[in-house]
C-alpha cells in the first residue's frame, strides 16, 4: 500500500543539521517515498545533498524508502 505510513531514522551532518526534524530518530514518510521528495518536504535544498547513504550504501535522489531504513545526507564539502 503506497500511502502507508512508515518511519526511518534520518542522519544530518555538518550544515545540514540545523534543519532536522524533532523526531529524527523516528520520522514519518510514506512507503515509497524518494529521497529527493523527503528532502524537498524538511526543506532541504536539493543541491545541499551532496552524498546520500542508505543503510550505509550510496544513495540516489530517486531511491525509494520503504520504512526501517538509517539514511544519512552530507553537505558539499567546501575548502581550498
Amino acid at each position: 500500500m503506497e500511502t502507508e505510513k512508515v518511519d526511518i531514522h534520518l542522519q544530518l551532518f555538518a550544515t545540514l543539521g540545523r534543519f532536522a526534524p524533532d523526531s529524527s530518530e523516528r520520522y514519518p514518510i510514506l512507503r515509497k517515498t524518494t529521497v529527493k521528495e523527503l528532502l524537498t518536504k524538511i526543506g532541504i535544498p536539493i543541491d545541499q545533498a551532496k552524498l546520500i547513504f542508505i543503510d550505509g550504501v550510496r544513495g540516489e535522489l530517486t531511491s525509494e524508502l520503504f520504512g526501517g531504513e538509517r539514511v544519512g545526507i552530507f553537505p558539499p564539502v567546501g575548502g581550498g
